[in-house]
């Protein structure tokens, strides 16, 4: 029989079987290899250990303390059970409480010792420990005395079912863990071996040791991530595209019922130049909020259409293709560009329509959501493929856009501003261009700072504009109540009723967020659309959305709790029509603190990239990217807001890899080799090195 190895099914490893695989599989483990690479979200240090006299409320401690009472548990009612008994050590005694902790309760005893772990509260009759956790003393150690991981967890995967699982997979793979960096960059960077990085990760011994084993996988992760980034880019030198022979888009210029900015002009031409070579294009538009990107994507499809090839124009939700469809299609209408909208909730017949057109030839321009990327869709000769909003979708979606024609010309968009040091880091596999001029007359957004005691002034202004027939959004960084155990901050749910009942009284509010389900959130914004509610309350997933002309208003509460770059997204939601729009930043913070230096940042200007300028300096990069990472393969442990040196050496460090062998083809590289595709989620034959 073969000795197990990494790719195990998690489902054998031991005290795990066949329900708890069920349940480890909603967390995206289903092999021992991908439980190591479950990296903690934060630790706990529970080596904190004190008399009973030192304790304080407020403390998180663990004591050595021997049951010195009977245990007693009653039921106050129905369901609820409370046990209690007392606890002591040299120094004095304490009241220890379990609330519906009977199974657990069953294992301690009177007169034996044990150690306790857990926050000390303060309450009727003196100190005491609510729901510690605890271990014998003679076993102690696992759950208490050491650092400890905090794992994202799922139902059916207690932190006790976790760690236990892990402390299984290290005691018996740890050893197994291929070591992919090689030998000599490992020794030049002082970088910690595999082995010992993985068991430290997970149950440091110390903090020191914790920030070897963290220093050494963030440092593999991002070399492997810049290694498959040159790849791709070194990969597109190769592939052959289909060039365009004209490239004269006068006509689409002269059919524009305005003028392009020089900024929207200048990446025209890079596009056309880039679409008459014969490697395809990978270019990415880096624009304002209100810059124009729709319109230069709009210029490179009329290019395509005008040496026979079809375009696809792929968007995050269904009615911001619909916007992009009915703000589009007349106008390529009258160039003879035929267009067509393709999205889920359409009807089947109208889509099978739409599907049998698209291959026949018979449409130009196809603009949807994910449902482009659909297998049953299919075209005559897929040209180019533009993706908006391009952080929303993944490096796999747009692979699968891609080969739906032969190596189409790509163009991706994005609204949120990067310093070009930052982006040409990030975007490595991806040539940059910049809209850094707004349109003409387009007005600027009066952003205002608003204490407590100018509130209730703010909200009658706010009912003011929506009684001249305008619309507002009230940005919130909850949904409900005490999400993050911070009851000051507003909650969407709380709120959105408050507003409604008091401020807004008669006006239509209604709630966003990211638990509604997309087909939820499209109807909420058709009505704030049509008019038909005057108010969303939201959490941030209204920074990327559609176009609203009558919304003049962006109301942000808790306001220092955001970035720069993200307070600049949500604030190019508003000013998009010809009336006089405001943002107001809701914050009682301290005038000589970092965030209000960062909310004054906001009121001196309007320009994205000095605000994203400004954000890098305050922040660091890790505001522009959230968990997606604009696309590109999800990141395990690295960050790209506290890692950025580390970064910088890795890359440096894969560029010199590349160059000795720019195929890995090399045994020692295999390894790399294997992990690139891993990363990057792509099979051999479709991502060879060549």
């Amino acid at each position: 029989m073969m000795k197990p190895d990494l790719n195990t099914g998690i489902r054998y490893l031991k005290g795990v079987g066949e329900k708890r695989a069920e349940a480890f599989s909603k967390l995206g483990i289903n092999t021992v290899r991908d439980l190591l690479g479950y990296f903690p979200r934060d630790y706990e240090d529970r080596r904190n250990f004190l008399k009973i006299s030192a304790l304080s409320a407020g403390d998180k401690a663990c004591i050595k303390a021997c049951i010195s009472s009977d245990i007693k548990t009653r039921s106050p009612r129905r369901g609820f059970t409370v046990s209690e008994f007392r606890a002591v050590d040299e120094s004095g005694g304490i009241k220890i409480v379990f609330f519906n902790q009977k199974y657990s309760v069953g294992k301690l005893f009177p007169g034996h010792t044990y150690v306790f772990f857990g926050k000390v509260e303060e309450r009727a009759g003196g100190l005491c420990l609510l729901n510690p956790t605890f271990e014998e003393e003679e076993s102690s150690g696992q759950k208490t005395g050491a650092i400890l991981p905090v794992y994202g967890l799922t139902a059916g995967i207690s932190a006790d079912v976790l760690r236990a699982a892990m402390r299984s997979a290290l005691a018996e793979f740890s050893q197994s863990i291929p070591e992919v960096l090689p030998e000599d960059i490992r020794r030049k960077h002082s970088l910690a071996h595999v082995g010992f990085s993985y068991r430290e990760i997970h149950f440091p011994t110390s903090e020191e040791e914790l920030e070897i084993a963290k220093r050494r996988l963030v440092f593999e992760e991002l070399f492997i991530l810049s290694l498959g980034l040159m790849h791709l880019r070194g990969r597109r030198e190769h592939e052959l595209g289909t060039p365009i022979k004209d490239s004269d888009f006068t006509p689409y210029l002269n059919a524009l019922p305005f003028s392009l900015t020089s900024a929207q002009r200048r990446v025209i031409d890079e596009i056309a130049t880039d679409m008459q070579s014969s490697r395809p294009m990978n270019r990415i538009v880096q624009g304002d909020v209100g810059s124009g990107k729709t319109a230069v994507a709009a210029a490179a499809a009329y290019l395509a259409y005008k040496n026979g090839m079809q375009t696809a124009l792929m968007v995050p939700t269904e009615i911001l293709a619909e916007q992009h469809f009915k703000s589009l299609s007349g106008n390529m209408e009258k160039l003879g560009v035929r267009c067509a909208l393709l999205c889920g909730s359409m009807k089947a017949s109208e889509k099978k329509r739409i599907k049998e057109k698209c291959v026949l030839g018979e449409i130009d321009f196809l603009i949807g959501t994910h449902a482009i990327i659909s297998e049953d869709v299919e075209f005559e000769n897929l040209g180019l493929m533009i993706v908006d909003e391009q952080h929303r979708f993944g490096v796999r979606q747009r692979a699968t856009l891609a080969s739906k024609g032969n190596n189409p010309h790509q163009l991706v968009m994005s609204a949120t501003p990067i310093p070009r040091s930052l982006a040409l880091i990030m975007y490595g596999d991806l040539d940059i261009s910049v809209i850094d001029e707004l349109p003409p007359g387009r007005l600027p957004v009066d952003t205002l700072i608003v204490n407590d005691s100018k509130r209730a002034d703010a909200y009658a202004f706010i009912k003011k504009q929506l009684d001249m027939g305008y619309r507002a959004y009230v940005v919130c960084p909850l949904i409900e109540d005490n999400e993050d155990g911070e009851a000051e901050l507003r909650s969407v749910e709380k709120f959105a009723k408050e507003l409604s009942d008091t401020a807004f009284y008669g006006k239509k509010v209604e709630l966003l967020h990211g638990k509604l389900r997309q087909k939820e959130k499209d109807a909420v914004m058709r009505r704030f659309v049509s008019g038909e509610t005057s108010a969303i309350v939201s959490t941030t997933v209204i920074e990327v959305g559609v176009n609203v002309p009558e919304a003049t208003v962006m109301a942000i509460e808790n306001a220092e709790r955001f970035g720069l770059s993200q307070h600049h997204q949500l604030r190019g939601r508003v000013g998009r029509g010809s009336a006089k729009s405001y943002c107001l930043l809701f914050s009682n913070v301290k005038k000589t603190s970092t965030a209000a230096e960062r909310l004054q940042a906001l009121r001196e200007t309007n320009d994205g990239f000095k605000i994203s300028e400004e954000d890098l300096r305050l922040r660091g990069p890790g505001d522009f990217f959230g968990t997606r990472q604009h696309g590109l393969p999800e990141l395990r442990i690295a960050s790209f807001m506290s890692d950025m040196k580390t970064l910088e050496l890795a890359k440096r460090e894969a560029v010199a890899v590349a160059e000795r062998d720019r195929t890995l083809s090399l045994p020692e590289h295999k390894l790399l080799r294997e992990r690139i595709r891993e990363m990057f989620d792509v099979s051999e034959n479709g991502n060879s090195f060549n």
